[in-house]
């Protein structure tokens, strides 16, 4: 894939050292690390509307099966970013759409490039594959990747909403009342 420098802050003084940047296609070996960097960036104390769960099951099965849209930045053989995507075909649609269904980097090196570099090297895959269209979502107050999603040409955004029911206080009444979760059983009469 692509080797490329980037400055990294060094120490306390702000020392700037060229570390050598590579985006490579994920391996099985990357699982732990790319899961554990997303645990840290998307919690629900700060995506807490986030309609998709980051949790292992999602990387996992992005990975088997779309693992060539699966990406990492690497430094120093330290992963520090990862862009995670599949593709969608519509039947009776000639068009094939791209999605980029997770993005992230390592605070520390978020607006040093590596995030620019991980899209360029998705959006060059999904052309290879013949991707008409790149879909791409985030919360609507999360002004960064908005402006980040805009800077690399997207446009036309679509307003989207969505409607959580938090059933805890339901099933901790059911619990209390029975000792343990009791369904009713609906009866139908089939005439």
């Amino acid at each position: 894939m692509g080797s490329n420098s980037i400055e990294i802050g060094e120490d306390a003084d702000k020392k700037r050292k060229k570390q050598n940047l590579t985006i490579r296609e994920m391996d099985i070996d990357d699982l732990a690390a790319v899961f554990h960097l997303g645990e840290k960036l998307f919690t629900a104390r700060h995506v807490p509307n986030l309609y998709r769960t980051w949790d292992e099951y999602e990387v996992l099965t992005l990975f088997q099966s779309d693992p060539e849209f699966c990406l990492v930045a690497e430094v120093d053989d330290e992963i520090v970013g990862f862009a995670l995507g599949t593709t969608i075909e519509k039947s009776h649609s000639a068009w094939k759409y791209g999605h980029l269904v997770w993005l992230g980097v390592e605070p520390a090196l978020q607006r040093h490039g590596v995030a620019v570099k991980l899209f360029h090297q998705f959006r060059d895959l999904m052309l290879e594959d013949g991707v008409r269209m790149l879909l791409v979502d985030t919360e609507a107050d999360n002004l960064p990747a908005l402006h980040f999603f805009r800077r690399m040409g997207f446009g036309s955004p679509e307003e989207h909403i969505y409607l959580t029911l938090n059933l805890a206080s339901q099933q901790r009444h059911i619990k209390e009342k029975n000792g343990r979760p009791q369904f009713r059983r609906i009866n139908r009469n089939h005439d």
